[in-house]
């Protein structure tokens, strides 16, 4: 049967079941889809903790939420237009998020007595007014698949296990999405097991002909192509572009990359992708624990190779006295935190960016260490050939900040030329560099480990088993140029004071830092750094449209602060920071430029919403125009 299509600029879509019910494949296939469409996206991947969560409760609910449009969005999305909820649990657990008029498609299969009471429903909410203000669409989606896919011969459990499937296809239905790309990914997946693979095809092209068919659903839906520059793109998540930054960092810099890492939430998938790149000279070693998986990339940085470690705030705890190692022995190393929850084991599949005090004085000693954050999940691709570039230039350890909003979510990403990405120039020692008297006063020439480029203040790098280039370096304080130990007072206050100029000097290579102020007018600055970056665009363009100006600007380089960030600061008469913290950025901009920095924190485990959080800014906006007045 023909359904009238409606043309849309956007929608988010929250699938939401058990976290055995799939729920994350099926957003990823519809993201997929969209991406292969033209759609502009951003995702939100939310899961609970452990494997295999109770099912059927509140705790145990998976979600996926995607937000797509004909333009360029920066969210994932504040509350969902859409959401396909498997059970009575996902139902419960995402109804507060919906917007009045939200189309709710609902499996009823297991909406048993005993199931709407384990999660609190008094009665069943599909036969009451609990969704009045919705348009319920109440469908045995588990029902019609084991029955799609009876012909395979699967027991009805191993049936119902397709129903996220069926879903798929009927939202891919609803959306005017092509589901030939879903197909040939299960025939790919599911290449040596032909029944499964057949039942979920059976399953996906089922929901779509139901809702062809069916007059449960009057309309269908299409959102158009967003415009984009010319290039090739393709959808990616934070973990993924920041596997291959690195990659592409050893590749510009011509050395190869080990990674050693311990497995950790929601670090780990770092460890997973850089494993399949053996062919591009990446070594990776999944070690017995942090500590060791650190003690093996500084090692491997002695010996002339770009040593990484990928972890989450607990990892970083324990990796604490082997950066302070790197910080002495001033080698390369690139520590990727992936923020999470915290503190302890807290949330560990939530996102928060509460690591940043942690990175910036989590050593013992003065140990400074520069600091950068990707600002979306594309961005993380950057991010990491710039730590690079950073710890090879500057012979310094880098500490880049990532987090679970950035590495699970994912967007279209332009895939960079070759061309336009830095030249990183390890530059190795090759011949001594200082001249001197032997004890006979003939010269000689010697090796100094720690004498310094004029420009950076980097010592040479020197690979261990170079003749004439033979030296001493470890944890104890050096002497100035010659490297030999020295406890002298005046030494170690001149290396630490070298030491934190050399960490100032990168702020020399930073770009200008861009302000978007399009009026030109604004009187409040919103400065942001991470993945706060998308929330706080789109609570801005609320702000502009609401006929209020306002600035925005982003930082990605937190240690060493830019140059210009300081008389930025000082041209607005109120300057806002939003964080996923108590406040820890605005209180380090307090302490550096004695300006009166406003935080607006969250520490939800999720990412600030840009309807409240423009709700925030037009305060103070509001709040400085009458000041001013």
């Amino acid at each position: 049967m023909s359904h009238p299509v409606t043309e849309l600029d956007r929608v988010v879509i929250r699938f939401a079941g058990d976290s055995g019910d799939g729920m994350q494949l099926t957003g990823d296939r519809f993201t997929q889809e969209a991406a292969v469409f033209g759609n502009d996206l951003s995702t939100l991947p939310n899961f609970p903790a452990e494997i295999r969560a109770p099912q059927g409760t509140i705790p145990g609910v998976s979600s996926f939420q995607l937000h797509f449009a004909s333009y360029d969005i920066l969210t994932p999305g504040d509350r969902p237009d859409v959401l396909v909820a498997m059970n009575p649990a996902a139902l419960k657990a995402n109804t507060g998020d919906l917007p009045k008029g939200a189309t709710v498609i609902v499996d009823t299969h297991d909406f048993t007595a005993r199931n709407l009471t384990k999660v609190g429903y008094a009665a069943n909410p599909l036969e009451d007014e609990t969704l009045a203000d919705f348009a319920v669409h109440a469908v045995d989606l588990t029902g019609m698949t084991v029955e799609a896919v009876k012909e395979f011969g699967l027991s009805r459990k191993d049936a119902a296990r397709s129903k996220n499937m069926f879903a798929l296809g009927l939202v891919s239905w609803l959306y005017g999405r092509d589901v030939a790309g879903t197909e040939t990914y299960l025939a790919h997946k599911f290449a040596t097991k032909p029944t499964i693979r057949d039942a979920n095809v059976a399953a996906l092209r089922a929901g779509w002909n139901f809702g062809e068919t069916t007059e449960t659903f009057a309309v269908s839906y299409v959102v158009k192509p967003a415009p984009a520059a010319p290039g090739r793109y393709r959808n990616i998540t934070g973990n993924t572009a920041l596997s291959y930054g690195l990659v592409a960092a050893g590749r510009l810099s011509g050395l190869p990359v080990l990674m050693g890492a311990y497995p950790i939430t929601p670090a780990s998938d770092i460890l997973h992708e850089l494993s399949k790149h053996k062919r591009f000279g990446v070594t990776t070693f999944q070690a017995e624990d942090e500590i060791a998986a650190i003690g093996a990339a500084v090692g491997a940085s002695f010996a002339g190779t770009l040593g990484v470690t990928a972890t989450s705030g607990p990892g970083v705890a324990l990796k604490s006295e082997a950066m302070g190692l790197a910080v002495m022995t001033e080698l390369p190393l690139v520590v990727v935190d992936v923020q999470r929850g915290g503190p302890s084991t807290g949330l560990p599949t939530k996102t928060e960016q509460s690591d940043l005090l942690q990175a910036m004085y989590g050593r013992n000693g003065e140990a400074p260490m520069p600091v950068i954050a990707p600002q979306s999940p594309g961005d993380c691709f950057a991010a990491a050939v710039e730590a690079a570039r950073i710890a090879i230039t500057y012979r310094t350890p880098v500490m880049l900040l990532s987090d679970g909003y950035l590495a699970n979510g994912s967007e279209p990403w332009a895939i960079p030329s070759v061309a336009d990405l830095p030249a990183i120039e390890p530059g190795f020692a090759t011949a001594p560099n200082h001249s001197t008297t032997n004890a006979k006063g003939e010269p000689v020439e010697e090796f100094w480990p720690y004498l310094r480029d004029e420009e950076t203040l980097a010592r040479p790098w020197a690979i261990p088993g170079t003749a004439g280039l033979e030296h001493r370096i470890g944890g104890l304080e050096k002497g100035e140029g010659h490297g030999n130990i020295s406890y002298d007072p005046a030494n170690h206050d001149r290396m630490v004071r070298i030491r934190a100029e050399k960490v100032q000097r990168i702020a020399d290579s930073l770009p200008p830092l861009e302000v978007d102020d399009p009026s030109g007018q604004a009187d409040v600055l919103v400065i942001g750094w991470g993945s706060t970056y998308g929330p706080i665009g789109a609570a801005c363009r609320r702000v502009r449209a609401a006929g209020h100006p306002i600035a925005q600007v982003h930082l990605r380089h937190v240690n060493p602060l830019p140059n210009d960030l300081g008389a930025i600061l000082r041209r607005y008469d109120r300057v806002v920071c939003p964080e996923m913290n108590l406040g820890q950025l605005s209180r380090l901009l307090r302490a550096e430029y004695l300006v009166d920095v406003r935080p607006i924190t969250t520490v939800r485990g999720l990412p600030f919403g840009a309807e409240a959080l423009a709700h925030d800014l037009l305060t103070h906006v509001t709040r400085t125009a009458e000041a001013l007045a």
